[in-house]
């Protein structure tokens, strides 16, 4: 996939009022093509070559995703080696355009991201850490430019349910995702669809989400309190909209999942709505996969950073031993 030329690739971005601070206390640059419009990455490329890999960490969605629910990883590592993250289109500070969101849409945006940092570090391939359904991108990320990626880890990875393995037998070998137009446009009236989303994004609505995604009351608050800043931006309900109607989500995400053809490392916990990893059985035997079970609910990374760390460091070093 080309990257976008030097004028297009990024921009300043004082250039626009910004109505939040951003995700990420880092250096921050923006990426634009036609197809995915502006997406903003952050980190810092080094002033000399070194000898880590970069690595890209890959934000989940929902009513409230930003590149925020990387952060703990984004600080631990950002002392050790090159790290990047962005913000996908529709969230944080890239574009919050109404349309349909799409995972071509966000796996383009990935590309972009990927060949524009691979550029900067001389052309290398790079690891990337996926959350959730951030993963399904990063897969077909993956799976359509291998070459460009190194090693890839899923935290929490959606697309290995029960429900997912249903929709995978219902679309055969078609590449459609779940989508529900009808959702949409229902959400989509004039009439309450700000109100609506103001609704289901108020800081109790948002805390019960969080308590629902770890598996417990005790959740991280400066994530609700991000939260809470970045669903009240302008356009925040477009994309979230897109992934409550099903369009975000692919019917073969675990055929995906099975053609990754580099090392992969996988880690789930076992608490809270998202502990359905019934289709694992598909992965857990192939050669390249890893996979940890930790006592946690779907942000492991913030509940129990050492033990994320621990095992994605270890994975990385079996990884450089093939």
């Amino acid at each position: 996939m080309p990257i976008a030329s030097t004028s297009q690739r990024e921009h300043v971005v004082t250039s626009r009022a910004v109505t939040m601070p951003p995700p990420l206390a880092a250096p921050r640059f923006e990426l634009a093509d036609a197809r995915v419009g502006r997406i903003t990455c952050y980190g810092e490329t080094p002033a000399a070559p070194v000898g880590q890999r970069p690595l890209l960490l890959i934000h989940s969605v929902n009513a409230a995703a930003t590149a925020y629910e990387m952060k703990p990883l984004f600080e631990h590592y950002r002392t050790r080696r090159p790290v990047y993250a962005l913000d996908l289109p529709g969230f944080g500070l890239s574009d919050r355009a109404d349309r349909i969101y799409t995972p071509r849409l966000m796996t383009d945006a990935i590309l972009l991201a990927v060949n524009e940092i691979s550029r900067r570090h001389g052309d290398t391939a790079i690891d990337a850490m996926a959350l959730s359904l951030g993963c399904e991108f990063a897969a077909r990320a993956g799976t359509e430019a291998p070459n460009l990626f190194r090693t890839l880890a899923l935290l929490s990875p959606t697309g290995l349910d029960r429900r997912a393995e249903a929709a995978a037998k219902t679309a055969g070998n078609k590449d459609v995702t779940r989508a529900m137009p009808w959702v949409r446009n229902i959400l989509n009236v004039p009439l309450w669809k700000h109100g609506f989303f103001t609704l289901l994004t108020s800081r109790a609505s948002i805390r019960f989400f969080l308590q629902k995604t770890f598996g417990r009351k005790d959740i991280d608050e400066g994530l609700l309190e991000y939260d809470y800043i970045t669903t009240h931006q302008p356009g925040a309900e477009n994309a979230p909209y897109s992934f409550v109607s099903g369009y975000l989500f692919s019917a073969n995400a675990l055929k995906l999942y099975q053609a990754l053809a580099m090392p992969v490392w996988m880690v789930h916990g076992v608490r809270g709505d998202f502990v359905d990893y019934h289709g694992k059985h598909a992965v857990e035997g192939l050669p390249n996969w890893q996979i940890e079970v930790m006592q946690t609910g779907a942000m492991p990374h913030f509940e129990q950073l050492d033990k994320v760390i621990a095992g994605y460091d270890d994975f990385m070093t079996r990884a450089a031993g093939r």
